[in-house]
């Protein structure tokens, strides 16, 4: 099979060519595939934007400013370290990096990161607590109430 140059029209001239230029891929490049657990569909209220009212979906939400509201979401509910929530919490998996003040309800895992407050209540499935996480209010974890 010859190499052709696009500016030679002779086969030998193309075969002889010392460094032919890389043709393009006619094939479109694919992004890399998605991790485990990718894809959810994750709605953010950014940093330096506070916002007031209610929150109810399936989606995730993550909090990198302030919300002074409930939030019920069936998907997963993460608190940036600079963020705050003010209000009551249900979602599937609770991380917190910043301040909640409110109870979380029913959820499968909450997550307290170095550096997070919480002051209210916590229902959950399971409960992690990183050194220097603080928190003010009852625990009830690790009972399946439906049994």
């Amino acid at each position: 099979m010859a190499i052709w140059d696009k500016t030679e029209s002779s086969p030998t001239a193309a075969t002889t060519a010392p460094n032919p230029a890389p043709q393009a891929s006619a094939q479109p490049v694919q992004p890399p595939a998605p991790k485990a657990g990718a894809g959810k569909e994750e709605s953010l209220i950014a940093s330096g934007i506070t916002v007031e009212g209610k929150i109810n979906g399936k989606g995730s939400v993550r909090v990198a400013g302030k919300f002074k509201g409930d939030i019920h979401v069936d998907g997963d509910l993460h608190i940036d370290a600079a963020a705050s929530v003010d209000g009551q919490v249900q979602a599937g998996e609770v991380t917190i990096n910043g301040s909640l003040q409110g109870n979380i309800q029913n959820a499968k895992h909450v997550e307290l990161k170095q550096g997070s407050t919480v002051t209210g209540d916590i229902k959950a499935g399971s409960l992690s607590v990183t050194a220097g996480a603080r928190m003010r209010g009852n625990v009830d974890f690790g009972f399946n109430e439906s049994k």
